[in-house]
This record gives C-alpha cells, sequence and structure tokens, in this order.
C-alpha cells in the first residue's frame, strides 16, 4: 500500500475531517488547535480551542463539532463538546461536566440523520484511578444531553450504520467492538468483536457495506469489522495509527493520521468508504 503524506509536522493529529474543497481538516491533540491541510503541505489554523482536541465532525448548519478531552495531568481544563465556525474560528461550548450526565474526557462525534451528536467519552486516568467513561446522545443546540451507554471502560471511536439503525463504539483497552441500537435512552451494549494481540483501538470510520474500520494503536493497522464481528487487518507504517476517514469521488481515499510521524496520509482503499450525513 502506498501513502502520500498531505501533511507533516503535526502536534499528535486526530479526528480527519474530509472537505468538498479536497482539504482535510484535523485537530492537534498536543497543539491545542484545529488546522486545515491542503495537499502540498499547505496548512492553516481554524481555531485554537485549547485543552486536548480529539474527534471533529461537520454538523447540520456546517460548523464544526469538537470532542474536546480537556488536556492532561494538571493541565486539564474539562471535557466539553464544542461548536467551532469555521470562518471566523470562534468556539461555542455546547456542553460540560456541569450537564446531569457528567462529561469527563469526550474522544470522538459524529452526527445521525435527524441531526442528532453521538458521542464517547474515554474517561480521565489519574495517578491512582481511572473515571469511567460512555456513550452519550445530545441535540446539536446544546439543549439536551442523554446517557446512551454508562460505566464503559474506554470508549473511543464511534460511528453509524449506512442504514443509521446501528451505532458503533470501539474500546481502547479491551480492543473490543461494541454495539447499540439508535435509540435515545439508556442501554447494554452487544459485542460484535475483538482483535488478538497487544492492540488498542482508537478511531474509527464506516464502510459504505456496513464495515467498521479501526485505527489499531500500537498494532500499526486497520482493524476492519464486519457488522457480525469477522474481523481483517490491514497493516500501516505506523504504529500510532490514530484515524482513518474516507473521501474522494469514489470515496475510495483514505486518510490516516499517523500520530507517531505527526502526519496526515493519504492512501487508496480496498472498498469506499460511508458518506457522512453532513460532509464538509
Amino acid at each position: 500500500m502506498q501513502f502520500e503524506v498531505i501533511a507533516e509536522g503535526l502536534a499528535f493529529p486526530e479526528g480527519p475531517v474530509v472537505m468538498e474543497d479536497g482539504s482535510v481538516i484535523v485537530v492537534e491533540t498536543h497543539g491545542g488547535r484545529i488546522t486545515r491541510c491542503w495537499q502540498g503541505g499547505r496548512k492553516e489554523t481554524v481555531a485554537t480551542p485549547g485543552g486536548g482536541p480529539n474527534g471533529l465532525a461537520v454538523g447540520p448548519d456546517g460548523a464544526l463539532y469538537h470532542c474536546n478531552n480537556g488536556g492532561h495531568d494538571d493541565s486539564y481544563s474539562g471535557g466539553r463538546i464544542e461548536r467551532i465556525d469555521i470562518a471566523t474560528g470562534k468556539v461555542e461550548r455546547l456542553y460540560d461536566s456541569s450537564n446531569d450526565a457528567m462529561i469527563s474526557a469526550p474522544n470522538d462525534i459524529m452526527f445521525d440523520s435527524d441531526g442528532n451528536i453521538w458521542f464517547s467519552d474515554l474517561g480521565r486516568i489519574g495517578e491512582k484511578a481511572k473515571e469511567w467513561g460512555g456513550m452519550y446522545c445530545a441535540a446539536p443546540d446544546g439543549s439536551k444531553l442523554t446517557r446512551i451507554v454508562e460505566r464503559a471502560l474506554s470508549y473511543n471511536g464511534i460511528g453509524i450504520s449506512p442504514d443509521m439503525t446501528t451505532v458503533y463504539a470501539a474500546d481502547t483497552y479491551s480492543a473490543r467492538l461494541w454495539a447499540v441500537d439508535r435509540k435515545a435512552e439508556l442501554q447494554k451494549p452487544r459485542l460484535v468483536g475483538t482483535a488478538p494481540g497487544p492492540v488498542f483501538f482508537d478511531s474509527l470510520a464506516m464502510t459504505a457495506a456496513g464495515n467498521v474500520a479501526i485505527a489499531a494503536v500500537t498494532g500499526g493497522a486497520i482493524a476492519t469489522f464486519t457488522p457480525t464481528g469477522e474481523l481483517t487487518m490491514t497493516e500501516v507504517e505506523d504504529r500510532l495509527v490514530t484515524n482513518i476517514a474516507f473521501g474522494g469521488a469514489d470515496m475510495m481515499d483514505a486518510y490516516l493520521t499517523f500520530s507517531g510521524h505527526g502526519t496526515l496520509v493519504k492512501c487508496r482503499w480496498h472498498e469506499p468508504g460511508m458518506k457522512l450525513v453532513y460532509s464538509g
């Protein structure tokens, strides 16, 4: 597989969003900023929300919606969901730990066809303990937040099936893929599958066929599950591959964040990705 470097010198890139003009917007988790990347290496800062930027998605109003884990260690400023105006860089806080369903360290985000936000919460790791994570569904105007899965170990990547019936979450430390029905009420997830070996799961993307492509951190691969749990592993060039997103006219261009190298790369994938409800 051939990888083309789109941008380099990124401070732990994640959350790629492919825009209609061919650019890709990523978060720089260790840089506290949102960055737009063009082929040829040009980069432009979109916003500087600070904290620990993670997942990113385009919403029904064309704005970016953003999971901010709040940063790490002594710099932790509180997990929150933020709306970012692409044109101005203005950052607006929608949800944080002051809500009834307390947010710890939100990680990945996506929208369903009704305009609802779905996001995962990894949970913070302290010196002696780890907070529980979970899965949430929220209104994009900041008016309603519902916990769908509670007491999850370490939910990271999140995605929805092409028919909008199933929401998937990748659990980092157990390397397991879980699924729930798309209905806004507390429920128990079902296990789809797991990956063998010393592998952690990070963010994910859906394919047009309904398969789930997950960045397998430390494994240096993309782990792809069918809805019935069949697994294939595709090796990549960075053990710290953190995310994958699809774009291009045929949706077979795959953009991967190689966080160990600090690069955003592009390759041709073996199946088309799912076109998101609200693309860039």
